[in-house]
This record gives structure tokens, sequence and C-alpha cells, in this order.
């Protein structure tokens, strides 16, 4: 036998003692139990004895299958059938056949860039279901077809029985328990022993897991030719390292606003094209471990793997390496210059990514001549055909966009005003939590630019400001005035249409004039903070037309970023779930014992939506359905209990001090300015959002160090 399927029995051996472990713990909770009873009169015995056994395999058995149990998460995604995309899925099939295992049943078009084989078993993996290929839009738009085929014969390989016949159920199983495993409850009674076991698991599966890896790359590399299969490797971590930044920097503020871009995957496209430099930058760094259940060897490991294995004959459109970056901006470029064709209705941002990678060119020319050389000799390579795989890409983008980002009640609006819209509300919702700050170490109401330049005039600012940073030095105290005095000058000039925001697909906004004039913010910052100087300043924007006491534009209250959740909390004995966002902390009226799967789902689209600000009992909830990483987004739903789900918003300025009771359930009591305590304890089936009580603990260090 060899080494391998020796391997493979073990961690199907050790697979199964999580069956053997989980029925033993139950023998052993009846075994003590029958003990004690044994000890006792036999009539008194009898009559307590079996009904106090059947309570406690019920309950102990109901905990182990919790324990044991968990759903597979299906991303949203478009279905892609045989006849919508014939040579797509000749493409699976024929790497279906190289790595000997059956073709999936389905293949599901997602959002990130991604490519996972999803099984939906049962039994820790021991029964098999359906099985469907997950392939991410990103990868369709800039790879060539060698790279898809390396990438999904490695997704399939995984089951592959080369190893051992026993091969497919020990992956099953592996991706099951690391499913399974770090999803059970701290307070769950069969937990402890399982998540002991776990641990030897791992350990005994580490090796053939690292083996089934490396056998996968193996296989596509075979397939797909080691150049493909290395350029994969590299570029999958760095397209999804892309992806995180544009959601970060682009797609999210907006989101977070209340808007969506009319063609979010073209804009995607867009940063690909424009930000090869950094693709090249991600693809040279070692991608972390997603967690203690990460299956993959280090990327160093798995390239030495694949440059020692036997090449065969490669196909001349096989892309290298070290040109992936250019090779990705042309696939960028004719992918993008076929949607102005397909879709010109709803992509014009994406009509065409040449004309992109020009513009970024030229701009980065005029900032770092240096680099304008290298990034013209990118964008001007010649476009290699590509292999179309699956017709009207542009249209199948606009569907995913529907399925993964639907509107709901945002508004949709084309990129620059999406990015512009974005950009305001961060700076509105940061000023409000300022002059909400100010104000109360002033000791008199400021709401705005004006206010905030009158106690520059009277010495007031410098004095608040002492106030509130009592450590710092005077140097530093001026440069928070500087910044204070920055972001209230650019509000007054954006609200009275005297500037505006200028986007780049290559790094920060800016402000300039209307005219597209650079306005030097700082300098007039400087200059209105100094007293002497304040009357000035106030005239000079006053001759250029900036109003000071302009209202805030049309753009929605403001909208905290929500960081994590928790579900069935107590406050003030109330039942109830909760949302750390970073401006405060959101309440919503809990559901009744045993529905925390809905509880858990609805503060999940509570997240999605983000949090106003500024809510009070009364007033409506905010509606949507999704996230920008393509989860369900809210929709508030009354709890059927009777509560209203409508929340209360406290905000982190208004909590004066934060107490944490001692005990096993420990407890948090938050002492408001307005008067009065909010006391927070978990409930016995308390439960989190992913990074909830994480969040929670930085929430409450905050709260701790700085009042």
């Amino acid at each position: 036998m060899s080494n391998g399927a020796r391997a493979a029995r073990r961690s199907v051996a050790a697979l199964a003692g999580f069956l053997v472990v989980a029925g033993l713990q139950l023998a052993v909770v009846l075994a003590i139990l029958w003990a004690v009873l044994w000890l006792l009169p036999s009539a008194f015995a009898l009559r307590v004895g079996v009904p106090l056994s059947i309570a406690t395999v019920g309950a102990l058995g109901y905990a182990t299958w919790r324990a044991l149990h968990t759903r597979l998460r299906i991303p949203a995604g478009v279905a892609v059938t045989r006849a919508d995309a014939p040579k797509l899925w000749e493409l699976v099939d024929k790497a279906s056949e190289a790595a000997g295992v059956s073709a999936p049943d389905g293949v599901t078009v997602v959002a990130d860039a991604t490519a996972v084989l999803g099984e939906r078993t049962r039994a820790l993996g021991f029964v098999g279901g359906r099985r469907d290929l997950y392939l991410g839009l990103p990868l369709l738009m800039v790879w060539d077809p060698d790279r898809l085929r390396a990438v999904v014969t490695h997704e399939l390989a995984h089951s592959s029985p080369r190893l051992s016949r026993w091969a497919p159920l020990a992956y099953r199983g592996r991706v099951a328990v690391g499913r399974v495993v770090p999803r059970i409850s701290r307070r769950n009674p069969a937990g402890v022993v399982l998540r002991a076991y776990a641990g030897y698991y791992r350990r005994v599966d580490a090796p053939f897991s690292r083996a089934q890896e490396l056998a996968a790359d193996r296989i596509a590399g075979e397939h797909a030719g080691v150049k493909p299969a290395v350029a994969a490797l590299r570029d999958l971590p760095a397209l999804a390292g892309m992806q995180q930044l544009f959601h970060a920097e682009y797609l999210g503020p907006g989101w977070q606003a209340g808007y969506v871009p009319d063609d979010v995957f073209g804009g995607l496209l867009r940063v690909f094209a424009a930000r090869a430099a950094d693709l090249t930058r991600l693809r040279g760094q070692e991608p972390e471990p997603s967690g203690p259940w990460d299956t993959h060897p280090p990327m160093a490991e798995r390239l030495a793997a694949l440059a020692a294995s036997s090449e065969p004959i490669a196909s001349p459109a096989a892309p290298d390496p070290a040109a992936s970056p250019a090779s990705s901006v042309a696939s960028a470029s004719s992918a993008a210059a076929s949607a102005s064709s397909a879709a010109a209705s709803a992509s014009s941002a994406a009509a065409s990514a040449s004309p992109a990678a020009s513009a970024v060119t030229e701009e980065q020319a005029s900032r770092d001549p240096s680099g304008a050389e290298e990034s013209k000799e990118e964008a001007e390579l010649p476009e290699a055909p590509v292999e179309e795989l699956v017709p009207h890409l542009p249209k199948l983008g606009l569907a995913l966009q529907e399925v993964a980002f639907p509107t709901g009640a945002r508004t949709v609006v084309g990129w620059d005003q999406c990015l512009s819209v974005a950009r305001t509300s961060e700076m509105e919702r940061e000023a409000e939590a300022a002059l909400a700050t100010l104000s109360r170490a002033a000791g008199t109401p400021v709401t705005g630019p004006a206010q905030v330049l009158d106690l520059v005039a009277d010495g007031r600012l410098r004095t608040a400001a002492g106030t509130l940073f009592p450590q710092g030095t005077p140097e530093e105290t001026t440069t928070r005035i500087v910044e204070l005095l920055g972001l209230m000058i650019a509000l007054a000039a954006l609200r009275s249409g005297v500037v505006r925001w200028r986007h780049s697909w290559t790094g920060a906004a800016e402000v300039v004039g209307e005219d597209g004039a650079y306005l030097n913010l700082a300098e007039l910052a400087a200059a209105a903070a100094d007293p002497v100087t304040v009357g000035e300043v106030r005239a000079y924007l006053d001759k250029i037309g900036v109003d000071l006491a302009a209202p805030a534009g049309g753009g929605g209250p403001a909208r905290a970023r929500v960081l994590g959740g928790l579900v069935n909390l107590s406050a003030d004995g109330e039942r109830t779930d909760l949302l750390i966002t970073d401006l405060g902390l959101y309440l919503v009226p809990g559901l009744p014992r045993g529905r925390t799967p809905e509880a858990k789902r609805r503060l999940t689209r509570a997240a999605a939506e983000g949090v106003p600000a500024s809510v009070v009992p009364g007033e409506a909830a905010p509606e949507g359905n999704a996230t920008p990483e393509g989860k369900g987004a809210p929709e508030r739903e009354a709890a059927s209990s009777g509560n209203s789900d409508i929340g209360r918003f406290v905000a982190f300025a208004d909590v004066a001090a934060v107490t944490t009771l001692p005990g096993r359930r420990r407890g948090w009591v938050l002492g408001l300015r307005s008067g009065g305590n909010l006391t927070l304890r978990p409930a016995l089936d308390a439960d989190e959002l992913p990074g909830g009580w994480s969040a929670w603990g930085d929430a409450v260090a905050f709260l701790a160090g700085t009042r």
C-alpha cells in the first residue's frame, strides 16, 4: 500500500472518530446518571431515572446534532447552463476527465474573484451530494482560457482518486469539519469534547491534506500546463486582494451612503486595468492562511513542486507569469471593449478599458514622469484574441449585479456621481461627530463651519481642543485644529458648489475647483486656525463664493459603518440584538428563544444596509437587499413577538462611562450623558455575527480608554 493510501485511510478513520466520540459522550453521561440512580431506592430510581435519562439523552443528543450540523452557505450568483456557455462547459468537462472525477452538476458565476467546488454533503461528508462549481466573474473578465483551465482542474482534482480511493471521502470530510468546528458555540455542552477531538483530527489529517493540495496542483499543471498553473496560483490571491481594495475604496462608501453605480463590474474592470502595478506587487506576496483549517501549503512550496514536475507541451497561448500584469491589462482591455457594444445603456463606465488605461497613463505621466513610460508600454501591448468561453459576458455581469448587489432603496447613478456622493457623505459623518464633541467641550452649540470659525476668532477653539486632548503638546493640538478646519472649509466649499471631487482609478480622490484648478485648502485651514488671520480667510471664502452657512446636501442621513453584531443579549432586562458600528451601538428588539437563526439573518440584513446614525424611535427603518460582498441585505421585519424592530441608536459620544460587571456571565453598564444607565448582558443562547465579540471588545476598550 502506498504512503498516500495509508495517509488517506488514517484521515478517514480520524473523521469517523467524530461520530464515535459523539456516541461515547452520550454513553458516558448515561452511565454516570445510572450509577447515581443505582444508589437510590429502586422505586424512586425507577420513577425518576427513566424520564431523567430520556431528558438527558434528548438534550445532549440535540446539542451534539447542533454541534455537528451546519448548512452549506450558497453564494449569490447566476447559473450558467450548457446551452448558455457550451465552450465553458467543454473546458469543465475536459478538466473533470483529467482529474478523474465526474463533471459538476452545475456552474454558477459569482461576484468574488474565486473558484470553488461546493458539495452539499451530509453526516460530516460521509454522504456526498450535489456538486456545483462557483466561478468568479472577475476571473472570466481578465483571465485567458489556460488559467481558467488550470484553476478549474485544481478545484476538481481535490476529489481525485489518484492518491487513493479514500481520497474523495477524506476531502469531503475535511471540508465539512472545517465548516462545522469553528461554528460550535462555546455554550454548547457537547462542544468541549468535540473541539478537543478536532485538534487531534487536524494533526492526523494534515499530512494527507497537504499531499492532496500538491497533487491537485500537479494535475492542473499536467492538464493546463505548468506556466498557466503557476500564473493562476499567483493571480488568484492578487485579484482577490484588488477586489477587496475595490470594495473598500470605491463601492463600499457609496453603498453605505445609499447609492449604487450603474455598472459595478465595469468599475472593477477599470481598477484591474489601471492598477497593474498594484497587481504585480500583490502577486509577489505570500497569501495569509485563511485559518487553522486552511489546507494549502505555503505558496513557495507549491511553486517549487510545480516547477519540479514534468511539464507537458504547453499551449502557445499560455502566458508567462513574469508577463502576467501586462496580459491581465490586455485581457481587461479586450473584455471591456466588447462591453460597450453589448451593454452600452448600462455599462458606460466600462465601455472600454483601453481608453481607461490611456487616461491613467496620462495622469501618471503628469504626476510621475519616471513611471509614465512603463505604464504606456503596458497599455500599448497588442491584444491577443481571447476565446469567448461565456458569450455576452457584459450582460452576464449586469445580471449578476442584480443578484449580488440589488439596489433596493438605493439610488442608481453613474460611477462619478456615486464616488462624489460617497466621499462627501464620509466627510459629513466625520463632521457631525466632530461638531457634537466640540459642542460639549465648548459648552455651546456648534452646528457648522461658521460657528467653528467664530470659536477660532474669540480663542475658544484652542481652549476646547485642549480640553479634549489634555495630554497633547501645543503642536499636536494645532495639528488637530487645522485638520478640523480643513474638513469644515472643504465641506462648505462642496455644499456651495465652488469645488468638486476629481476621482482617479489609481489613487485617492481630491477636491479641485469647478474648473479643475487646484485649491490649496491646507493653507486656508492653517491661516484660519490663527485668530489674527481668520477674518481674512473668511473674507476670501466669501469672495470666491463659499457660503459657510450652506446646508448639507440631500444625500440622506449619515450612516454608521457596521463592525460586528451580537444576537440574544439582555438590555436592561429586555431581549435585544446589537450592531456595533464606528459611531455607536444600534439595539434592535430581539426575537423569542429558539429563533436564533432567524435573528442572525435579520441582523445580517440590517448590518448590510448600514445604520442611520440618527435613528430614533418611530423613524422608518432602512430597506435594501444585499451587501457589497453579495450577502443578503436588510429588509427590516417586525418581530412576531410583537416587538417592533425599529432600533435605538446609542452614539459613543453620548456614553459618559463604561463599567464591566464581574462574574461568569459578564455584563457591561454604560453610563449615558443624558442620565441613567444601559446594562447589557449576554443571554444563555447568545450568538454573534462573524467578528461580533471581537468588535464588542474593541468598542468596550475604546470607551474605557476615552471616558
